[in-house]
C-alpha cells in the first residue's frame, strides 16, 4: 500500500479525522477507534513505513522512547492495573493497517476474568473525545510534554 491509500497518513496530513492526545515532529499519538480497552492508544510515525523492518535503525529508538512518554500520560490518565505494548507486522501476523504503529492498551482487573483477550468493541466520536480531553488534563497538569523530546 502506498502513503496515499494509507488511512494513517491521511490522519497526519489531516485528510481524516482522529482522536489525536498528543503530536510532535516526527510521532502521532491518538486513541484506537475499536479499543480492547479504555485508553486504547496507537503511536504512529510521521513518515509511511509498511511495517517496523522498514523502518531506519536511527528512528526505532526515538519511536520507543515517544511511546514511553504516552505510555505514562495514559497510565496515569485511566489508571490501569497493567497495559501491553505490542506492534504487529504483516497479515500474517494481523497488522490491519500497513503503517508502522504501537499499540498500548491499558489493562484492568476485569480483562483477565474469562482469561481470553478482550474484544475490539467501537467508541464514538463523543466517547473518544472525552477519553482524550482527559489524557490531554492529565498531561497539561503533569507538565509531562517537556519529557517527550524523541532525539529525531
Amino acid at each position: 500500500m502506498e502513503a496515499s491509500q494509507c488511512v494513517f497518513c491521511s490522519i497526519i496530513s489531516g485528510l481524516a479525522r482522529a482522536s489525536i492526545i498528543y503530536q510532535d515532529s516526527f510521532f502521532i499519538a491518538l486513541l484506537d477507534k475499536y479499543p480492547f480497552s479504555y485508553g486504547h492508544t496507537l503511536v504512529i510515525p510521521r513518515k509511511h513505513y509498511m511495517d517496523f523492518l522498514q523502518m531506519p535503525e536511527n528512528e526505532v529508538g526515538p519511536l520507543y522512547r515517544f511511546v514511553w512518554f504516552i505510555t505514562n500520560v495514559v497510565s496515569k490518565a485511566v489508571k490501569p492495573e497493567g497495559f501491553n505494548i505490542g506492534q504487529n507486522n504483516g497479515r500474517a501476523a494481523n497488522q490491519i493497517i500497513p503503517h508502522v504503529h504501537i499499540h498500548i492498551i491499558p489493562r484492568f482487573k476485569e480483562d483477565i476474568v474469562t482469561g481470553k483477550w478482550p474484544a475490539r468493541h467501537p467508541v464514538n466520536d463523543i466517547e473518544l473525545e472525552n477519553i482524550s480531553q482527559k489524557i490531554k488534563s492529565v498531561m497539561l497538569e503533569s507538565d509531562v510534554r517537556n519529557t517527550s523530546n524523541t532525539g529525531l
